[in-house]
Parts: structure tokens; C-alpha cells; sequence
């Protein structure tokens, strides 16, 4: 999840004006408009000058019925002269925290994560962020602010250990009522490069934010405290963001072909075409065709895979810890003396599907914790597998789209799984215990947590049309 640290109360006209963002603004989240959480915003000015800006959100959400809270918190300090110094950052949700901590030290940025208990310390090239790039699109306004007025900004994101730069723009003047007066309102639309997110502000003359919106989804509107923290964890991220269908399909684990229209905000960076899917845009439409795919008469690889290209996907990332020895020690447990590189994909997917108990919990989730825990929904099972996978030499990533679920509402709904490296890739959804995923499969992301920001734009936005249901 990107944090955007929006602050309110900011007066900018040639120099900003520190004194005057000192204060507490409260804001009520919102997912595709219904209530979510709440966000706390606090900017303080310490004894040395320095400049502290917090953001504190909450999301108090329900997941297929199960109440979940998640903790966001950030707090970046810059120096009186505007320099980054630090910043921290950390999740907290049912499984535990996650904490990352940077530092700036000389050219270099020092940051630390501690993921599912392991703590790592790395060294970046110390990132270009300034006072003035947080507050980014806020330093348009002002008196003499205008239409077509632009800035850059770049934000450095610990999660991602990436810095991400972006444009704000004015793309609007109106008049609007607050606080009982007539206030000349600056509609700021704001872009993230990387992750192509945009989102629109709508901020005063004397800088106060009066909603942010995020690609269309993640809406922050000023509130009084009390009206910001009123949610009852009636916002089911599940069937909200879910894509819902009139009619039930037939077969959908063993039919050989499926065809569907899509609408909604797909890219180019949406369009995954191989083997087993084509997702290709058409008039008014993307048009959809998933298939079964066989591994009859196929020669799979054996381990130890050698240089295919594919060895970055055996290397061990902050959320899929592969280099930890329990996992190591059991991936080898669960293999045993298998080489054949689609028997070992086929070991390792019914071992986590039989042995990860299904529970829904909104987190930020990594390998090692899910081996510990052994419970999780889709994004558990599938980060296991793929942890365990590289533990053993088999090259895995992961997988997210859509996948069809029957029930009293059938419909598409968001889900994640992988893909492995056999002699060639190959999707596996270890969630149903599907050693070759079935045609309902609907992939729109694969790679890492960044990558899979992609998704944010789209989530809740999708809507699908069955072509008949016969199969081709």
C-alpha cells in the first residue's frame, strides 16, 4: 500500500511558512465509498527546527464477516534546512508488526526491516526526497495559483525500498462553502510514475485538504475527530471488491475454455497473453479466453535448474525469506528425494494446500510467518509455496488477479497464486490445490508486493460479462 502523506494546513507562497503546519487533522477513510478507518495527520516543529510529520491510519475493516484492524503508521523527520534525516515506518495487522526504519548517513541510506522477525540491514544511495517533495502538490497553491501549474515531487517508500517519483498539477478552480465562508477550492491531480496511481486533492488557498482521492478508490476527507473514527467494520473488502456475475458458471474447476468481457481501468501493464490466457482489449470491451492447459508428453527440468535466465526468481526478498532455515529444512522435508522439477511444484502445492488452515485476515504478509502460523487466505498459501519452492531450487513468483467462486454470490473475486519454473513457467494454485490452474484464472499481475501495486488502480472497478457458457 502506498503512503501518499498528505498534511493539511499548509500555507505555501515562496517559502513555506513551518510555523503554521503545526497541528492535528483527523480524516475518515473510505474504500469505493463506503467507510474503512481513519487517519490521524500531525506535524511538529522540534527544539533543534526540525520538522516531524506523522501519519497515523487505521483501517477497521470485515473480511468474508471477520473483523480485521490494520495499523499504518508513518513519521518522517527533516532537517531545519529541509533534508530528509529519518524515517519510520511500520504495519501492524493480525499476524504481528513489521517494522523498517531508514536513516540518512552521509550518500548513503541506511534501512533496516524487520520482517517476520528477521531484521535486515541494507545500504541505498541516499534518495532526493526533501520537506518540499512530501508536501509536493501543496506548494501550488496560494494567491497567484493558477490552472496548468505543476511540480515534481519524489518520495522514498521503506516498503518497497524504492523511491518513487510523481507530478502534481492544477487542473481546476471552483468555490465551495467551508467553514461557513466561500473558499476558493485548487483541484490538484497527482500521478506516481512507477505504479501509475493518480489521485485528486481538493485543497483550499491557505492549503487545507479537504479529500484526497486514490485511484479512485481510497478517498481521505477531513472530519472532526469524533465523525472520522465512527466505523463499524461494515466495509467487506472481499464482496466490495469482488466483480459479481448474474448467472452461476458451469463446471468452473474442470471446464476447458472460458470466454468473458472486462470493463473497467485495464492497461497495457493488465494484459497478460500465454498459453493459458488472452486478455486482449477490443471495442468498448477486453475480451477474455482461459483454458486448460495439459503437461502430457511435456519433459519437465530437473533440479538443480541450471542458468535459464530465471535464476533471479530463487533469490530470497524481504517477504519470501527462502535463505531461512526452516524453511529450507522443511521445503527438503516435503520434496525428499523428488529432482523432477514438476513433481517437486506438485509435492510442495498439495503439502500447503493440506496443511495451511483457511482463515481471512487482512496483513502484510511473508513466508516464514505463514510457516510458523499456518493459516492464511490466498496470499498465505501462495507466498509459502513460492518460499518453499525457492528453498529448494525451483524457481516461483507470484501470481494475482481474478478467479471465479460459486456461492450464493458468484462472481470474480481478487485472488492470489504463482507460478513456477518447470522448463518453463506454469501457474499453480496451491489455495485449491491446482497443480495446473484452472480456466476461471483471470492473471492481471505477477512479481513482487511492488509489482503488484498495479493492482490498486483497478480493485473494485472491474466489471465481467460471461460470453455464453458453452465451452469452445
Amino acid at each position: 500500500m502506498v503512503s501518499l502523506s498528505l498534511f493539511p494546513r499548509l500555507l505555501v507562497a515562496q517559502e513555506l511558512d513551518i510555523a503554521s503546519l503545526v497541528g492535528t487533522d483527523w480524516y475518515g477513510l473510505y474504500l469505493n465509498g463506503q467507510k474503512a478507518g481513519y487517519a490521524m495527520n500531525t506535524v511538529t516543529i522540534e527544539d533543534d527546527g526540525a520538522v516531524v510529520l506523522v501519519e497515523d491510519a487505521r483501517f477497521l475493516i470485515s473480511m468474508a464477516g471477520v473483523p480485521q484492524d490494520m495499523q499504518i503508521f508513518s513519521k518522517r523527520t527533516y532537517a531545519p534546512s529541509g533534508d530528509l534525516r529519518t524515517i519510520e515506518y511500520r504495519v501492524n495487522d493480525p499476524a504481528g508488526v513489521k517494522e523498517f526504519h531508514a536513516a540518512v548517513d552521509g550518500d548513503d541510506l541506511v534501512l533496516k526491516s524487520k520482517v517476520g522477525g528477521e531484521t535486515k540491514r541494507q545500504h541505498l544511495p541516499k534518495p532526493k526526497e526533501s520537506l518540499r517533495d512530501v508536501l509536493k502538490q501543496l506548494q501550488l497553491v496560494g494567491k497567484d495559483a493558477k490552472v496548468g501549474d505543476e511540480i515534481t515531487f519524489s518520495v522514498f517508500e521503506p516498503m518497497y525500498r524504492k523511491e518513487i517519483s510523481g507530478t502534481s498539477r492544477i487542473v481546476g478552480i471552483e468555490e465551495r462553502m467551508f467553514d461557513g465562508a466561500a473558499t476558493r477550492v485548487f483541484r490538484v491531480e497527482s500521478k506516481l510514475d512507477l505504479l501509475s496511481i493518480e489521485s485528486v486533492a481538493f485543497v483550499t488557498e491557505d492549503g487545507t485538504v479537504l479529500e484526497d482521492v486514490q485511484a479512485n478508490i481510497v478517498t481521505m476527507r477531513l472530519e472532526p475527530e469524533a465523525l472520522a473514527k465512527d466505523v463499524h467494520y461494515s466495509n467487506d473488502v472481499i464482496v466490495s471488491n469482488a466483480a459479481m456475475i448474474d448467472t452461476a458458471i458451469a463446471n468452473p474447476r474442470s471446464r476447458a475454455t472460458l470466454r468473458l468481457r472486462l470493463k473497467g481501468p485495464l492497461t497495457a501493464d493488465h494484459l497478460f497473453n500465454n498459453e493459458r490466457q488472452s486478455l486482449r482489449e477490443a471495442v468498448g470491451c477486453f475480451e477474455f479466453t482461459g483454458r486448460r492447459i495439459s503437461l502430457e508428453g511435456f519433459d519437465a527440468a530437473r533440479l538443480p535448474i541450471g542458468n535459464e535466465g530465471v535464476e533471479a526468481w530463487l533469490k530470497p526478498t524481504l517477504f519470501v525469506q527462502s535463505d531461512d532455515a526452516k524453511l529450507v529444512e522443511k521445503a527438503q522435508a516435503i520434496v525428499g528425494d523428488a529432482t523432477d522439477a514438476l513433481e517437486v511444484s506438485n509435492r510442495l502445492c498439495e503439502w500447503v494446500h493440506n496443511n495451511v488452515r483457511t482463515t481471512f485476515s487482512a496483513q502484510l504478509t511473508n513466508a516464514l510467518e505463514v510457516l510458523e502460523r499456518l493459516e492464511g487466505d490466498c496470499t498465505e498459501y501462495s507466498i509459502l509455496f513460492i518460499g518453499l519452492a525457492r528453498a529448494v531450487g525451483l524457481p516461483a513468483r507470484e501470481v494475482a488477479g481474478l478467479i471465479y467462486m460459486e456461492g450464493t454470490e458468484p462472481g470474480f473475486y481478487f485472488h492470489q497464486w504463482a507460478k513456477v519454473w518447470v522448463g518453463k513457467w506454469i501457474e499453480v494454485d496451491p489455495t485449491f490445490n491446482q497443480p495446473l490452474v484452472d480456466a476461471t484464472h483471470i492473471k492481471l499481475a505477477e512479481g513482487d508486493l511492488f509489482e503488484q501495486a498495479r493492482l490498486i488502480p483497478i480493485v473494485g472497478r472491474i466489471e465481467i460479462e460471461v460470453v455464453g457458457d458453452m465451452e469452445i
